[in-house]
């Protein structure tokens, strides 16, 4: 939670096709409307053949003068966006380009140059930080391959391919310089992507519209987040916590805004701009008390602390909030000069409306949409779907009430979580509203996208549904009564699971499904350069294990490492061990004013036979010697040995607790100095890549600093993102502890290792005396722990050291190498000198 290209002949045909019986052409005529406009005010097609040159300068610069790009109109096309790729006709001349590639804009020729690369040059394409670019196997300048004579014609089944997250701004774009930025706008570019959200800067626009109502950039402090935090801020979660924002910040972020925006524009994209959702600083209920605000309950603080928690919300009836909607939309056109007439607005995130009537929402629906609509007439209004699925307050008729508040053709909703929740297939397609299928789907009456969410928090996992982002766009799309108009990805954080993007960003231009097994086999040999039997055999084990969740549960990392349970050890229920602790905890126990409780413990999601990911594994340091000099390949072998290794550690964790509750000191010191050494260790591992370092996080976020105060306030913000939010007590942890965890280096050895270590020193103190587990007390020390290390400024390693096949072998062999499972969590005895050295 990336732009468009201009269809309205395609779009209104669709909508045709694919409405409910009783819809009107007419419904459509403004979407229809829009896309023409947006056709007259695409950038010039020298602006956009220029954008496309300057990202084929950044990315392959050994190959500028191969390709020539030219803007085409859509008509070639057959009316559809299109990219084509052809030989040159000037092929045989010498110092000529080899390859020509035409298309309907500036992303189109973007995405046709990937295309080329992709599938006749075996290159690859991820973040940097997941491995970068993989263009060794692109043949010299003058030895490209030919494409058939008649051409490779590509086009969209729908038109748009959206991109980003409301929250991606804050778990992965916080720090961003303008040149992450442009490394990314060329990712989007290169894949398709042609609807973005552009969130940067709005603060600053906001300052100046509360100006009117004088509320003072003093007053605002209490109402924006910090920098790591904007993006719950925003959406009305929470107000002050991390802040406040330097005016510098404001300034920056909108110059920044603006090198966005015109990046984008420059490739034909249409960036989505924020608008008004009600969310209001408390100043504004003093300076207009007749106005209609409501005080809004907790999001997840432990008291409810007015400091950060129970933000105000201007009602939608309130002739107020149209006016505020409107001078928004004012501004941004002032402070930008243009728009692409879609705008995002989410109101009730993870908020409930204050009443259920369906009529009181509908008004809610079409208050909110006159407010974007006064200040531009051609607004579309863009909407996330996560409110219908995360609240149960949206029942059908409340839901229908929202998506029908607007006409036709005015509201988009993006189907958030479709590849493992999809709204569209059970609410008659979003009831008609259009939509973007974004791995989640809605009902008819409404457009939709459908998105991939997959991601929660940026947390690092190796985790997808290969098969349903395979099928599921082209399920919807061709579903009786389908309103999809697009596809999209809505992920939390980004620079993960490689994969999953490279495949979803591809459903952009599959008019059929795809076979996913030939298709992982391709995306082996893309990725390394070569192909590799022995990889690509393990590749398909990670297709059908790893990236084949097919439990309808969605992937939230809480592995013990990273998310250490904040419980009594002697509640957590294990089984196996049931009847056999409760005589062991009797003595422990009976002293106890409380009764023994049952708790089960919540083990991390596991969907996949860990004995097949070992077997991938070896087949990676077996033959791994073969592409060991590949940047992708490096990142592939830590996080697949990362993964190994974390699984293992949870059942670790549970040998721990079973000699706690079997009374057994040897086995809980010798399995807790087992855990505490991994931890380190895969800290040493992580080291090896710098897509697993804590330190580019910290230092970006130090950079955009202008002085000192500031790059504390600043290095705060990153580092309580990643552990405990908002406002804790000495012995109460945050309720949004550990949300933004990571598996990086530097994080392991300095944060979650010492947390793991002041714990099992408290169940090996409690052994020893005989005494229950002093929970509070542990609490008391984790919670310092972290105040500590959230303030703390030391500094930690930003590039990448050690050979990351090598130490993964190692690894390997110091933990996973068995010829009996059964065996692999047997840890030997520990000495009495050693016990000895745990304890004291």
């Amino acid at each position: 939670m990336a732009s468009f290209p201009s269809l309205p002949s395609l779009f209104l045909s669709l909508f045709l096709f694919s409405c409910t019986a009783g819809a009107s052409p007419l419904e459509f005529s403004h979407l229809a409307r829009v896309l023409d406009i947006q056709e007259r005010e695409r950038s010039p097609p020298a602006v956009q053949v220029a954008a496309a040159r300057g990202l084929l300068h950044r990315v392959l610069p050994s190959h500028v003068s191969s390709f020539e790009f030219n803007i085409v109109p859509k008509e070639k096309c057959g009316g559809q966006a299109c990219f084509i790729i052809g030989n040159h006709p000037s092929l045989d001349r010498k110092g000529f380009p080899e390859i020509l590639i035409q298309g309907t804009s500036g992303v189109e020729l973007s995405a046709g140059l990937h295309w080329y690369l992709k599938y006749s040059c075996l290159a690859h394409v991820s973040w940097e930080k997941s491995g970068g670019l993989q263009v060794s196997s692109v043949p010299k300048q003058g030895f490209l391959p030919d494409v058939p004579s008649s051409g490779v014609v590509v086009r969209r089944p729908v038109p748009w391919s959206y991109y980003q997250n409301a929250v991606t701004s804050s778990y992965s774009f916080a720090w961003w310089s303008w040149e992450r930025w442009e490394e990314e706008i060329d990712w989007m570019a290169l894949q398709g992507v042609n609807l973005p959200l552009a969130f940067n800067g709005q603060e600053a626009i906001w300052q100046k519209v509360f100006e009117r109502y004088n509320i003072s950039h003093l007053d605002l402090n209490d109402f924006f987040g910090g920098p790591a935090f904007l993006a719950w801020s925003r959406m009305g979660n929470l107000h002050g916590w991390g802040g406040p924002l330097p005016q510098t910040w404001l300034d920056d972020q909108l110059v920044l805004q603006k090198k966005i925006l015109a990046r984008m524009y420059s490739f034909g994209m249409f960036p989505v701009l924020p608008a008004f959702s009600g969310n209001v600083p408390s100043a504004l209920k003093f300076k207009f008390p007749s106005a209609k605000i409501t005080h809004l309950g907790n999001w997840f603080t432990i008291h409810s602390d007015p400091r950060w928690c129970c933000t105000y919300l201007l009602d939608a009836t309130d002739p107020l909030f149209v006016e505020i909607g409107k001078a928004f939309i004012e501004q941004q056109l002032k402070e930008y000069g243009r728009s692409s007439h879609i705008y995002n607005c989410d109101t009730f995130d993870e908020n409930t409306p204050p009443v259920d009537d369906p009529k009181y929402i509908s008004s809610l629906g079409a208050a909110i949409y006159k407010g974007i609509q006064s200040g531009d007439d051609d607004a579309i209004w863009l909407m996330q779907g996560w409110l219908f699925s995360y609240d149960p307050f949206w029942e059908p008729p409340q839901m229908k009430a929202l998506l029908h508040s607007v006409p036709i053709g005015r509201m988009v909703v993006l189907d958030l979580f479709a590849e493992v929740k999809p709204i569209w297939t059970t609410s008659e397609q979003f009831y008609g509203v259009p939509y973007i299928w974004k791995a989640l789907y809605f009902s008819h009456f409404c457009l939709h996208l459908l998105c991939m969410l997959h991601n929660f928090a940026g947390n690092i996992e190796m985790y997808g549904v290969l098969d349903s982002i395979a099928l599921g766009p082209i399920e919807a799309r061709i579903s009786e009564n389908s309103t999809m108009v697009g596809v999209g990805m809505s992920m939390e954080g980004i620079e993960q699971n490689p994969v999953v993007y490279d495949l979803m960003s591809e459903m952009a231009f599959h008019h059929k499904p795809i076979n996913v097994k030939m298709w992982v086999d391709k995306y082996t040999t893309r990725r390394y350069g070569r192909p590799v039997p022995a990889l690509q055999e393990a590749w398909q084990i990670l297709y059908h294990t790893l990236y084949n969740c097919t439990d309808g549960a969605y992937d939230k990392n809480r592995d013990v490492i990273v998310s250490f349970p904040d419980v009594d050890p002697s509640i957590i229920s294990i089984l196996e061990i049931a009847e056999e602790r409760k005589y062991a905890l009797y003595n422990r126990q009976s002293s106890n004013s409380q009764p023994l409780k049952e708790m089960s413990y919540d083990q991390p999601h596991l969907w996949y036979s860990p004995a097949d990911v070992l077997r991938a594994l070896v087949l990676f340091l077996e033959n791994g010697d073969e592409v060991s000099d590949c940047l992708t390949f490096r990142y592939d072998v830590v996080d697949l040995t990362r993964q190994a290794l974390a699984k293992y550690a949870n059942k670790i964790f549970l040998k721990i607790i079973e000699g706690y509750q079997l009374d057994n000191l040897n086995q809980v010191i010798s399995y807790s100095q087992h855990f505490l050494d991994l931890v380190n260790d895969l800290d040493t591992l992580l080291s090896t890549h710098e897509g697993f370092l804590l330190g580019p996080w910290l230092e970006s976020a130090k950079h955009l600093a202008r002085d000192p105060e500031q790059e504390k306030q600043f290095e705060w913000n990153a580092r309580t993102q990643l552990t405990m939010w908002f406002d804790n007590t000495k012995t109460e942890a945050s309720l949004l502890r550990d949300y933004g965890n990571k598996y990086w280096s530097g994080l392991l050895q300095d944060y979650y290792g010492p947390r793991a270590r002041i714990y099992f020193k408290y169940m090996v103190d409690s052994m020893v005396k005989g005494e229950s587990f002093p929970l509070e007390e542990w609490r008391r020390d984790w919670i310092d722990l972290t105040n500590k290390w959230q303030s703390s400024q030391n500094l930690f390693a930003v590039k990448a050291s050690g050979d990351a096949l090598n130490i993964s072998r190692w690894l390997y062999n110091k933990y996973l190498r068995t010829d009996d499972l059964q065996t692999l969590y047997e840890v030997p005895d520990l000495q009495d000198d050693k016990l000895s050295s745990f304890l004291f």
